[in-house]
């Protein structure tokens, strides 16, 4: 890749399938595409000229869909969604984003209508802050929930970039809920769940290149609820791990935590794509 175009070589290359470009080159070439006209017209000739097999491929599917395609109905316009969304969002997104709301609201209402030695004479929104947004996060890439999770992950923005735009996404609903939660009850200033959110999400995305997302976020939302929540639901008494874990003076080890976790994120970078 070199100026506005990539190079010709590059693209023949490309075209016929060579296994030596490097995968970093292959993802920007492919991204390039996207945008570039005059670079899809010369991969265009490089296919029919170098990989005549992948043309005459290309030709048969198209005269398959073609038939299929004339009659499909063209949807107005005004409902297409604009790029933007698709980017950043996927519609199985919406049933989580929609049920984290309604679990921040039901622990507003416990809060204000249970009695305070329920919960050790916590607020529920302290209880469930920390990993309120690993709702969202499970679901931002997800091969079981998403119908077209194939069709996603085979485009050239797929992986790590994609995950972290509807890890994004998700943050943008929650943490406000959060917040909004917080200033309510006043149990808790926004310094003591907002760093422990922020670092199980990031330990959510670590894990996940190495167990899947999905599972990563699931497990650390389990693994706080057996250790933390139902102890606190059954015995009425907030057990002291979690005492000590929101204290002010333990932000520096969330802090850390939040590093150590985007650090894994960006070291295994690369395994997103695999996912």
């Amino acid at each position: 890749m070199s100026g506005e175009h990539a190079s010709r070589q590059l693209i023949d290359d490309y075209a016929r399938g060579d296994a030596m470009i490097a995968a970093d080159t292959v993802w920007a070439l492919e991204a390039h595409l996207e945008t570039c006209a005059p670079c899809r017209s010369h991969l265009a000739a490089s296919v029919a000229t170098g990989a005549p097999g992948i043309a005459a491929l290309v030709e048969t599917v198209r005269a398959g869909l073609e038939p299929q395609l004339d009659a499909v109905v063209k949807v107005a316009s005004r409902r297409h969604r604009p790029s933007w969304v698709s980017s950043w969002l996927t519609p199985v997104m919406a049933p989580w984003l929609a049920m984290t709301a309604v679990v921040t609201l039901m622990a507003l209402l416990l809060d204000a209508a249970a009695p305070s030695e329920v919960f050790g004479g916590s607020s529920p929104v302290s209880l469930i802050a920390p990993v309120l947004p690993l709702c969202g996060v499970a679901a931002s890439w997800s091969s079981g929930l998403d119908p077209v999770h194939e069709l996603t992950a085979s485009t050239a923005r797929a992986g790590l970039p994609l995950l972290l735009r509807r890890t994004t996404s998700v943050l943008v609903v929650v943490l406000p809920a959060l917040l909004v939660g917080g200033w309510l009850t006043g149990t808790m200033t926004a310094a003591q769940w907002l760093l422990p959110s922020l670092a199980f999400t990031s330990t959510a995305l670590a894990l996940g290149s190495v167990v899947g997302v999905t599972r990563a976020a699931v497990g650390l939302a389990v693994a706080w609820g057996v250790v933390i929540v139902a102890p606190t639901s059954v015995t009425g008494r907030v057990p002291s791990v979690l005492q000590l874990a929101l204290q002010p003076d333990r932000l520096p080890a969330w802090g850390l935590l939040l590093a150590l976790g985007t650090g894994a994120v960006i070291a295994r970078r690369d395994a997103y794509s695999t996912l």
